[in-house]
């Protein structure tokens, strides 16, 4: 079935392993790769190779990386895709903020919902403060012309 799984789910398992920092700072052990990732290549005719994700084929789950390419007989140069397995990954890709929040293991969706949540307890807050207050300055005043009154 994995013949005729539509390409979202495809994209979904092009994965590789993230390298031993990486993986004790978040805490996970792999992550699905994006283009600008930096990656090394660990089996392999080009085993060793360090350079960053160039394309990303979800039809042969592979991966181009910038600076791995071969030869023609006529000259011609062409990208070399290496299986998503056959890499680990050394640096993450940090312009998706909210990939990153996932990978902290924060909700980044929540943390939007709160602040405004937060915003409008603040406001309401506020506003029941400030009519407490105009209404203790009405008071005050009417005090003071009741005594003025009955002077």
């Amino acid at each position: 079935m994995i013949y005729r799984a539509s390409q979202v789910t495809k994209s979904k398992q092009i994965s590789s392993p993230l390298s031993k920092e990486l993986q004790k700072k978040y805490t996970k052990k792999s992550v699905r790769v994006v283009e600008g990732d930096s990656i090394k290549i660990v089996r392999g005719e080009f085993k060793g190779v360090d350079g960053k994700i160039a394309k990303i084929s979800i039809q042969k789950n592979s991966l181009a990386i910038e600076g791995v390419k071969k030869e023609k007989t006529k000259g011609e140069k062409f990208d070399v895709y290496v299986h998503s397995s056959n890499v680990i990954v050394t640096g993450l890709n940090s312009d998706d903020k909210w990939r990153i929040s996932k990978l902290e293991g924060k909700n980044p969706s929540r943390k939007k919902e709160t602040s405004n949540k937060e915003k409008k307890i603040e406001k309401t807050s506020e506003s029941k403060e400030e009519k407490q207050e105009t209404s203790n300055k009405e008071k005050k005043i009417e005090k003071t012309k009741g005594k003025e009154e009955k002077e």
